[in-house]
C-alpha cells in the first residue's frame, strides 16, 4: 500500500488507547498469553486524565475505580487528578510490563488489504499492524461535542470547551456563561463563580439532582439504559447522563446562593452575549460549552460499522457488523469499574475467535455510512 516503506508487524491483536480501558484490556490479554501491542496517541501515561483543568483535584473526582490486579492508595486528595491518576497509570504500565507504544495517532483501521485476508490493518504514520482483532478504547476526549447555535460566530467574545478548560484562574472578572448540564457544568460554576463579575448557568432540560446514596441496583439500571441504546445502534449516552448529579453540600450551597440557578437554552448568540426568544439577554465575556463529548472512532469508518441510527450497534464489547472489532470503554463500559469489567470480556470473546481457524472478513454493505465518520 502506497505511503508505507514495510509490511506492517503481525501480531494477534491491537489495543488503541491506554486509558482506563486499554490498560485493563492489556492487561487481560497479557494474562491469558495473547499477543497484543497497545498503540497510545497521548505523550505520557494517564489517558484523558492527564489533560484535566488543575483545580480538579483527586479529591473531587467521582468514582474512580482501580485498575484490575493493582489499587490506587494512599493518594493526596488536594493533589491534581491528572497527577495522581498520570502516576498510578504509569507505575501499572510498569509494573504489568505493558510496554505501551506511544505517541502512536492511529489514522484508520481496514479489512484486509496487504495486512492479508481476515485480519485487520490498523494504520499510523508510525507504522502499520496487521491483527486478527482490534480492541478499540479510545474514549471520548478527543471529540468535544460543540453545540451550533445561530449567531455563534457573531460572538465577540471567547468561547471555551470543557476539553481546553485552563481552571477558574481564567474567568476571573469575567460575566459567563456555562452551557451544559452534567456534572462538569457544575463544577465549573462552583468555582467560577468564586472569581467571576456573574454566571449564568444554561441547560436544554432541567437538571436533575439526586439525593441519597447510589447503590448497586442503581447503578445496573442506569448502564442497562445505556446498553440498551448500543445494541439499537444509537449513539451511545454516558452512565453518568441517566444517573442524575449528585446533591452533596457544595452543590446544595451553590443552589441555595443562586450559582446553579438554571435558565432553559437559549435561541441564539449576539455580538455581546446570548437572547432567548422572548426578547431577554444576557451579556457574556466568555462561554463555556460544558456539553460533553462524543465516542472517538472516526478511524474505525472504513470497516463501516456505523448503523443508521448513527452509533455503533454493540453486542456485549463485539461491534456486530464485525466479531473482530471489540469495543472497550464505549458505551456501557465508559465508566472506570464497567471498563475493567469489559476488558475482561472483550479478552474472553477473542481468545475464542483465535482459537478458530482464520476466516476471510464478511463483506460490508455497500454504501452504508459512504464517506461519513463513526459515532
Amino acid at each position: 500500500m502506497a505511503g508505507y516503506a514495510e509490511a506492517p508487524a503481525e501480531v494477534d491483536v491491537v489495543v488503541v488507547g491506554a486509558g482506563q480501558a486499554g490498560l485493563s484490556s492489556a492487561y487481560h490479554l497479557a494474562r491469558a498469553g495473547i499477543d497484543h501491542v497497545v498503540l497510545d496517541h497521548a505523550p505520557r501515561p494517564g489517558g484523558a486524565w492527564q489533560f484535566r483543568w488543575p483545580s480538579l483535584t483527586y479529591g473531587k473526582v467521582h468514582g474512580m475505580h482501580a485498575l484490575p490486579g493493582m489499587e490506587l492508595v494512599g493518594a493526596d486528595p488536594l493533589r491534581p487528578s491528572s497527577e495522581v491518576i498520570g502516576e498510578y497509570f504509569a507505575a501499572y504500565e510498569e509494573r504489568f510490563d505493558l510496554r505501551v507504544r506511544r505517541p502512536v495517532d492511529v489514522s484508520a483501521v481496514r479489512d484486509g488489504g496487504y495486512a492479508g485476508p481476515g485480519r485487520l490493518l490498523v494504520e499510523s504514520a508510525s507504522g502499520s499492524w496487521s491483527a486478527r482483532a482490534l480492541v478499540n478504547a479510545t474514549g471520548t476526549w478527543d471529540r468535544p461535542f460543540w453545540p451550533r447555535y445561530p449567531g455563534q460566530e457573531l460572538f465577540r467574545g471567547r468561547q471555551l470547551h470543557t476539553a481546553n478548560y485552563p481552571g477558574p484562574q481564567e474567568f476571573a472578572g469575567a460575566r459567563v456563561v456555562v452551557v451544559g448540564g452534567g456534572t462538569s457544568a457544575v463544577q465549573h460554576l462552583l468555582e467560577i463563580s468564586e472569581v467571576a463579575a456573574g454566571t449564568t448557568w444554561v441547560t436544554r432540560r432541567p437538571p436533575v439532582f439526586r439525593d441519597g446514596d447510589f447503590g448497586e441496583a442503581e447503578g445496573r439500571a442506569a448502564v442497562a439504559l445505556v446498553e440498551d441504546r448500543v445494541r439499537r445502534g444509537l449513539p451511545p449516552q454516558s452512565v453518568v447522563s441517566v444517573t442524575g448529579l449528585p446533591l452533596n453540600a457544595a452543590v446544595r450551597a451553590g443552589l441555595d446562593s443562586g450559582v446553579l440557578a438554571r435558565r432553559p437554552a437559549f435561541d441564539h448568540l449576539t455580538p455581546t452575549g446570548v437572547a432567548w426568544s422572548d426578547g431577554t439577554r444576557v451579556d457574556a465575556d466568555i462561554i463555556l460549552w460544558a456539553t460533553g463529548f462524543r465516542a472517538a472512532v472516526d478511524h474505525l469508518a472504513p470497516l463501516r460499522l456505523r448503523e443508521p441510527g448513527g452509533g455503533i450497534r454493540v453486542e456485549g464489547t463485539r461491534a456486530v457488523r464485525d466479531e473482530r472489532v471489540h469495543l472497550v470503554g464505549y458505551g456501557p463500559s465508559a465508566s472506570t469499574v464497567g471498563a475493567n469489567r469489559a476488558g475482561g470480556a472483550a479478552t474472553r470473546a477473542i481468545r475464542r475467535l483465535l482459537a478458530r481457524a482464520p476466516v476471510p472478513a464478511p463483506v460490508p454493505t455497500p454504501d452504508r455510512g459512504r464517506g461519513r465518520g463513526v459515532g
